[in-house]
C-alpha cells in the first residue's frame, strides 16, 4: 500500500498515512462511542512515523492513559494515542479520503456492543482488547 489521505470535515486538519496499518478493527467500547457520538468507531493503526499530520489537532484525555485528537474547529474526531500502546496511533478509518481503502479485521470490546447494532460480517469479535502478540 501506498499512501493514503484523510482529515477532518472542515479540512483545518489532515494527515497522510504511508505503508500498512498493523491493524484495522472496529471499536464497541463506550469511551469511542462517545468520543464519536456513534454506536462503534473503525480504527486503524499506525506506527507514530507512518503518519503526517498537518494543522493543528486539539487533545483531550479521555483517560489517565489515551487522548483523543481532533479538529478544533469542527470537532472531528481524528486518532488516538495511549500511553499502554507506545509509539503506536489510531487513525478514525471514517475520516479517510476513501474509507473503502481499509477494511477491518475484527471487532473489540464486543461486550460493550450496543444490542441493537449487529454487523453482518463473519470477523472476530473479542469482548476487550484482542491478544496482542508478545
Amino acid at each position: 500500500m501506498g499512501t493514503l489521505e484523510g482529515g477532518c470535515q472542515c479540512g483545518a486538519v489532515r494527515y497522510q498515512l504511508r505503508g500498512e496499518p498493523m491493524l484495522v478493527a472496529v471499536c464497541h467500547c463506550t469511551m469511542c462511542r462517545r468520543a464519536n457520538a456513534a454506536p462503534s468507531v473503525a480504527w486503524a493503526m499506525f506506527a507514530q512515523d507512518q503518519v503526517q499530520l498537518t494543522g493543528e489537532a486539539k487533545r483531550y484525555a479521555s483517560s489517565s492513559e489515551a487522548e483523543r485528537h481532533f479538529c478544533p474547529q469542527c470537532g472531528s474526531q481524528i486518532a488516538f494515542t495511549a500511553s499502554f500502546l507506545p509509539g503506536l496511533i489510531d487513525i478514525t478509518v471514517g475520516s479517510l479520503d476513501d474509507p473503502e481503502a481499509l477494511s477491518p479485521a475484527l471487532h473489540y470490546w464486543g461486550e460493550q456492543q450496543l444490542s441493537w447494532c449487529q454487523y453482518a460480517d463473519k470477523l472476530p469479535v473479542f469482548p476487550q482488547f484482542p491478544p496482542m502478540e508478545a
